[in-house]
């Protein structure tokens, strides 16, 4: 049985809030909560994966210290870009 969409965007918020490091908590919630309701079911399942990953890895790839892998770098992309936005 598939997930619904509802659930998988509670689901997913809720994963974006408890990381393990508190920055990536910070941002991944900030990023979850601005676009998640608007992105489609493939763009869903693409931050699903990225949640999979390790917190370090991805605190890496958001700040830049290193390059993201290339199924990630657009949404790594996209976190940065909201990033830039909620600070300016």
């Amino acid at each position: 049985m598939s997930e619904l969409h509802e659930h998988k965007i509670k689901r997913l918020k809720m994963r974006s809030m408890r990381r393990g490091i508190k920055e990536m908590d910070i941002i991944l919630s900030h990023f979850a909560n601005q676009n998640l309701k608007v992105m489609s079911g493939a763009e869903l399942i693409a931050y699903d994966h990225l949640l999979e990953e390790n917190d370090h890895d991805l605190y890496s790839w958001v700040t830049g210290a290193a390059a993201a892998p290339l199924e990630f770098s657009g949404l790594i992309s996209e976190i940065v870009a909201g990033l830039q936005i909620q600070t300016n």
